[in-house]
Order: C-alpha cells, then structure tokens, then sequence
C-alpha cells in the first residue's frame, strides 16, 4: 500500500527517527523539575521548590530565532552552533532583565526533515542549556514542503525564567555618572546576517570555505562562532549585591538600537571607541563593504554582546567577581550623560 502523505512530502518515520536520535540529549538537561520527556503534549515543570527561593517571583519570557545565520549553518552543513546559539540568546535576553532562566521550548521546522540535522540542532540546544541550567523540556520538530524552499531549514525558541519582583532591572535607576561595562562577544552572535552576507558572499565574492589571512580562520568558521551566554557571571554578581542598574543584550540593531531601550528619556551613553579588543571580523567587513561606521554599531555588535551600566564604584567589586571566570573579561567603554535616549559615538 502507498503512503500517500509521505508521498506528499511529510515522512512521519523520519520525525520518529530524530526523536531516538536526539532523546538522550534532551533527557540530560532535566533536573527533578521536569515531569515529561519528549512525547508528551506539553511540557510540564515544578515550580514548587523554586519559588520558595523568591518572596514575589516574577516569570519572565522571551522568544526569539537565530534569523538568517542558518543560511550560513546550510553552507557548511554544520548545524550544532546554531542550536548553542538560540539558547544562549535567549537566556541573555531574560539576563538583561536580572531573570534567572529556568526552561527553553525549541521550534524546528524543515521542508524536508532530515533527522541527522534535527540531532545537531536538538544537540546543540541540550549542550547549551546543560552548561546553564536549563532545562529543554519539549518542542515541536515540523515538516512543511512547498512553505519552506528545498534544503531550508528554520529555528525558534521560547524560554521562561524567574525574577524577584524587586530585582527586575529596568533601567530607571541609571544616573548620570554610571559607567558602561562591556562583554566581548565570540563574533556576530546572531545579528547582522543578512548584511554579513551581502558584504561577504556578494560585495567580497568569498564563500564559507575561503580563508582569509586577516580572520585567521575561514569565512564560515568566523560567522558560525557561537553566541556567548553571559548569565553565570552576571547572576553571580546580582546574587552578591552588585548595583547592576541596566543590562543591554547587544542583538539586532547594535548598540544604537539596543541600549536606549534601557535608557531613561533624559539621559544618553556615551560610547567611547577603541575601548575594548575589536574583533577581526568587523574591520574586515566594513572595509569589503565600504560601510559607514555609524551603520556599523546599528547592524552589529561590534564586539561587545552584553553591557552592564552600573555606578563607577561598582567596578572594582565586579573585576574582583570575575576572576573566579577566567573566560569572561569586561571593559570600561563609556559612561552615562544627559541628553535624550541616545547613543553617542566619541
């Protein structure tokens, strides 16, 4: 007997296939929390224990995908990073609201399920999450021929965390005066691709496997390095008291975009350039495509992925926390003025 909707394009088989194959994975993320496996309808998490560390927990929630680096991921057919990648993404976004990320819900939908691809990605999320403490608690893996074009592949997540009421960081307490921290990110994270892209593979004529002497590595290796997640050291600090006053997760729209959504309206930062290691990566790019610097900061991240605005005193205290993370380092790279919710670049 035929099978009509294989035939149609949906391989029910090949879905049953990654499940075995990416079953393992996800299982070691789980903590006594976590009350379902994969199979189940809905993920299902206790939340009784952890409350009892909060007077007036707070759940927080973010959603978000890795946009078109998977075009990238395609190239190479490496698709492990990008699954690092969403996770740690996600668990910044929730970080620069002082939330301590709990649970990651993964999206991923093919036109064609290949379930060797599906384990990459799967594995790459569960990586992520076992280094953070979250636990990957289910997902949806869909099969959609004619929505998505051969061979594309697309990636989201949803996660939830918890916050004390009174520790949520809004960013109303910057004061003139604060200084702004940044973390070095490992490359383009997951902002900027499609720009990446047509300066690289279209204004460069490159591809993913040209090495190139000013990156010391090839193309595809630069724009596949993976997201960092900041959360462990940064909760370590709140949990310590430091006055962390604003957190800007450096994503799509750079710095320009990014920062005065923690901005109150009559204040500016004022970013010093030149302050911190600037990735080869960056340089590279503008001069292939010829960009303006200002366009620079409002597409990328330019080698900053998180910043903390804290007050100046504070600074020593977080060095001094940082030495016990010998993979993250920060940079004073400028400070908060009045103005009017800008970025200034000096």
């Amino acid at each position: 007997m035929s099978d009509l909707y294989s035939e149609s394009g949906v391989n029910i088989d090949a879905g049953n296939e990654a499940v075995r194959l990416m079953k393992g994975d996800v299982a070691g993320t789980h903590t006594k929390a976590v009350l379902t496996g994969i199979g189940s309808f809905g993920g299902l998490y206790d939340l009784s224990e952890i409350i009892k560390n909060y007077k007036n927990p707070v759940l927080v929630q973010s959603i978000d995908g890795v946009g078109t680096k998977l075009s990238v991921a395609r190239m190479m057919n490496k698709y492990d990073t990008v699954g690092q990648d969403i996770v740690n993404h996600c668990c910044d976004d929730l970080l620069a609201m002082g939330a301590k990320s709990l649970t990651f819900l993964d999206y991923v939908a093919h036109d064609k399920l290949d379930p060797i691809v599906m384990a990459q990605m799967v594995g790459g999320m569960a990586k992520a999450c076992k280094e953070n403490g979250v636990s990957l608690i289910g997902g949806e893996t869909a099969e959609m021929p004619g929505v998505y074009a051969q061979g594309e592949h697309d990636i989201a997540g949803v996660i939830t965390g918890v916050v004390e009421k009174s520790g949520i960081i809004t960013g109303e307490k910057i004061e003139e005066g604060d200084i702004l921290l940044g973390f070095p990110s490992s490359g383009l994270h997951t902002n900027g691709f499609s720009l990446a892209r047509k300066i690289l593979f279209d204004i460069g004529k490159l591809d993913v496997n040209t090495n190139v002497p000013e990156l010391g590595m090839t193309v595809g290796e630069a724009l596949l390095k993976v997201h960092v997640n900041y959360s462990v050291p940064v909760l370590d600090m709140l949990s310590k008291g430091i006055d962390i006053r604003g957190i800007a997760h450096i994503t799509g729209g750079g710095f320009i975009e990014n920062i005065p959504r923690v901005l109150p309206k009559d204040l500016d930062a004022e970013i010093n350039l030149n302050t911190w290691p600037m990735l080869p990566i960056f340089p590279y790019m503008q001069k292939v495509g010829d960009v303006p610097t200002e366009q620079m900061y409002r597409v990328f991240n330019m080698g900053i992925g998180l910043i903390l605005i804290v007050p100046k005193s504070e600074k020593e205290k977080i060095e001094t926390i940082l030495k016990d993370y010998p993979n993250f380092s920060i940079y004073e790279i400028g400070q908060i003025i009045n103005g009017n919710k800008k970025v200034i670049l000096k």
